[in-house]
């Protein structure tokens, strides 16, 4: 097995190890996180209905349509803030952050600061 499924591997069992502790209710939704090695996503769960109540991401057009980023930490940030702005505005304050098995590091934290900035509470 290649380095590259052994690290797939252990982000899953990470995951699962979180996910078990994690769980995103109607009054504080999970806010879960997925990093490709070209894009970034994001989206605010609400598990005990199994809903995707908002999602942003970097291959949405409103990114795209930006100035060119510096890197993609600056781009993660962003899609944080457009995801935060877009739960202010639904109402909600408070959520339950996934990193989803990924370091807390790099373009997940940006994400998660950026959705901070907009005005969410971890």
């Amino acid at each position: 097995m290649g380095s590259s499924a052994l690290k797939k591997q252990a982000r899953i069992k990470r995951k699962k190890r979180i996910r078990k502790k994690i769980y995103g209710t109607q009054e504080r939704p999970r806010l879960s996180v997925f990093r490709s090695s070209k894009h970034i996503y994001a989206q605010i769960v609400d598990d005990t209905r199994g809903q995707t109540l908002m999602a942003a991401s970097s291959v949405e057009k409103v990114v795209k349509e930006q100035p060119k980023f510096d890197d993609k930490v600056a781009e993660a940030n962003y899609v944080g803030k457009l995801l935060g702005a877009r739960a202010v505005a639904k109402g909600v304050k408070k959520v339950v952050f996934d990193r989803n098995g990924f370091l807390y590091h790099g373009r997940v934290k940006a994400v998660s600061d950026g959705a901070r900035e907009a005005g969410l509470n971890f």
